[in-house]
């Protein structure tokens, strides 16, 4: 699977399932193909926000090398 490379993070979505009789919390972003575990809905939707933006800022940070190499 290959990731997205929208850089709007209106694109990526974040489905969060509750597991283990409700004790863990799961966030995964179909885009990336990332999932995250954690304790409560909170914690591993937040996290799964940054990681869409940290994807997204290093998909700026590669499209701005490209256009500078090639200036």
């Amino acid at each position: 699977m290959q990731k997205s490379t929208s850089t709007n993070p209106l694109d990526y979505e974040i489905l969060i399932r509750r597991y283990d009789m409700g004790n863990r919390y799961a966030s995964y972003c179909p885009q990336l193909g990332e999932m995250i575990k954690g304790t409560s809905h909170q914690e591993v939707e937040e996290a799964m926000k940054q990681r869409i933006l940290q994807h997204i800022e290093e998909l700026k940070r590669l499209q701005e090398e490209g256009s500078s190499a090639s200036a």
